[in-house]
This record gives C-alpha cells, sequence and structure tokens, in this order.
C-alpha cells in the first residue's frame, strides 16, 4: 500500500487541495497492548469501496478518490487503510476525507482479528 502513489492517481488541475488520510495499525486498543491484526474481507469489499467512493466523487467541488484497504495480517506500523481525496478547495477536501473514511469503516465488510500482548485475540466490527 502506497500513499503517494494513490495521490498521484487522483492528481487534477483543478484540485487546490488533496487530502490524504493513512490507517495505520496502533500498538494499543482500550488500555490493552495490541502486537497485530489480522483484517478479514468479505468478497465484495472492492465493490462496497467503490460504490462509496462514487458517493463521494458526486460532491460539488470533488474532482477525485481512491481509497485502499488491506486486508491479511499486518504488524503495528503497517498501513491498514488509504484514502486520497482531491478538490478545489482544501474544506472541501477535509471533510470529504473524514466523511469518506467514516463511512468506509461503517459499510466496508472487513472483520479485524487483534492480537494481543498477553496472548489473547478478539474479534471486532463484525456484524
Amino acid at each position: 500500500m502506497d500513499a503517494a502513489r494513490l495521490t498521484a492517481l487522483i492528481g487534477d488541475d483543478r484540485a487546490g487541495a488533496t487530502v490524504t488520510f493513512t490507517g495505520v495499525v496502533r500498538n494499543h486498543d482500550h488500555g490493552r497492548a495490541v502486537t497485530g491484526i489480522e483484517y478479514v474481507g468479505h468478497p465484495s469489499v472492492e465493490t462496497v469501496i467503490a460504490e462509496v467512493a462514487a458517493e463521494f466523487t458526486s460532491r460539488s467541488g470533488v474532482h477525485a478518490i481512491a481509497v485502499e484497504h488491506r486486508t491479511g495480517t499486518l504488524a503495528v506500523g503497517d498501513l491498514a487503510m488509504v484514502a486520497a481525496v482531491s478538490a478545489s478547495h482544501r474544506a472541501e477536501a477535509f471533510q470529504t476525507c473524514s466523511d469518506l473514511v467514516d463511512q468506509i469503516k461503517q459499510r466496508l465488510p472487513i472483520w479485524k482479528h487483534q492480537q494481543f500482548a498477553d496472548g489473547t485475540a478478539e474479534w471486532s466490527n463484525c456484524p
């Protein structure tokens, strides 16, 4: 996963702003030490990402969007998700990127299996 590559994909001469979000696996969750995460995705992941991105691309002033979310086993510090938005103005770019990430987290059929330092594990974001 490469944030610079996604940013290059959305370049547009009409855009005065490009905002990029990188979601990184952190070393803690709710006060517990995390050693890694496994993301398991439904086969519809790519379709859902495309649908959500298309919804946000239709916003006024937004010119292009690119989003990727990884699946598989990730270590602390690995990129889990990258979202990039180009828009005419920074306010549109920031707001759209924030709303986009929220919708991806809400609608994307990816489940998270966290591994903790004490040897336990926990599933989250499961329907």
